[in-house]
């Protein structure tokens, strides 16, 4: 039997993270430290290529990570399988707190070229929302009176 890495274990079944294969890994965390709330928790090299976590910093009892993997040529476990993206509707969303937020998010994304759609209002519960791509292409949703934090709090808080 082999030896746990870790002292500390979620104490239930948790969701933890989404996986991207990325073609730059620095380029993809420029890009997430940028445009979104998250910040790097952890990068890591092995044989096989170049690994990060990217999350929320006040998320320590409940982390959900986007896990980013950039493989070294001739290592990718997944190497015969195409390199999907998320989008144009599959993708990572994120709630910010205000329209002005969404604005903002929209005016980074534009100065850089990856704006996929400028700010608009969508209809119930999808709220006020703009999306960018990062540097693979995939969609990021970035939202405003979504209601996501809202109905969590109502039934779960």
């Amino acid at each position: 039997m082999t030896e746990d890495t870790y002292q500390v274990h979620p104490p239930s079944a948790r969701w933890t993270h989404i996986a991207l294969r990325v073609n730059d890994i620095d380029a993809t965390i420029a890009w997430y430290t940028e445009h979104t709330p998250l910040s790097l928790l952890a990068r890591r090299e092995d044989e096989l290529g170049y690994g990060a976590w990217i999350g929320h910093s006040d998320s320590v009892e409940h982390p959900f990570l986007l896990v980013v993997s950039q493989f070294f040529e001739g290592k990718d476990p997944f190497g015969d399988s195409p390199h999907a993206v998320l989008g144009p509707f599959a993708h990572i969303g994120i709630e910010l707190c205000s329209r002005a937020d969404i604005e903002a998010a929209a005016a980074t994304a534009e100065a850089d070229g990856s704006l996929a759609m400028p700010p608009t209002q969508m209809p119930p519960p999808i709220g006020y929302i703009c999306m960018a791509r990062d540097p693979d292409g995939n969609t990021i949703e970035f939202s405003y009176d979504q209601g996501v934090y809202a109905t969590a709090q109502e039934v779960w808080g």
